[in-house]
């Protein structure tokens, strides 16, 4: 990925991130905002987030960052210098579970070899 669009990237995640725990304090308490990828045209990004809690916060959280990308939209296009304002959909970010369970897996073998 080029320079500018990881760029691009981290300053629409910390925009987007730091408006929503500003303004929602205690609505985003559970919530962060993992990243942000947006297409190379500029018109369509990514949201990525992830929740601490159980799968009903995590659902509850999805419904409801849906319900404010009007308005994220809004205010990235009021913050942020960009060419084109880009359409915003949100994903959850499982990342941190794949870890957790890949090092789980990892603690599990057994790495012992011959001559070592």
């Amino acid at each position: 990925m080029r320079n500018r669009l990881l760029r691009i990237n981290k300053l629409l995640q910390r925009k987007i991130s730091a408006y929503l725990h500003s303004r929602y304090s205690s609505e985003t308490v559970a919530i962060t905002i993992s990243g942000v990828e947006i297409a190379g045209d500029l018109r369509k990004a990514k949201i990525f987030y992830s929740v601490v809690g159980k799968d009903a916060c995590e659902e509850k959280a999805d419904k409801w960052l849906r319900r404010k990308l009007p308005e994220i939209r809004s205010v990235v296009a009021n913050s942020v210098v960009i060419r084109h304002v880009p359409a915003f959909t949100v994903h959850y970010d499982n990342s941190d579970l794949r870890a957790v369970r890949i090092e789980s897996i990892l603690d599990h073998l057994d790495f012992r070899q011959e001559g070592v």
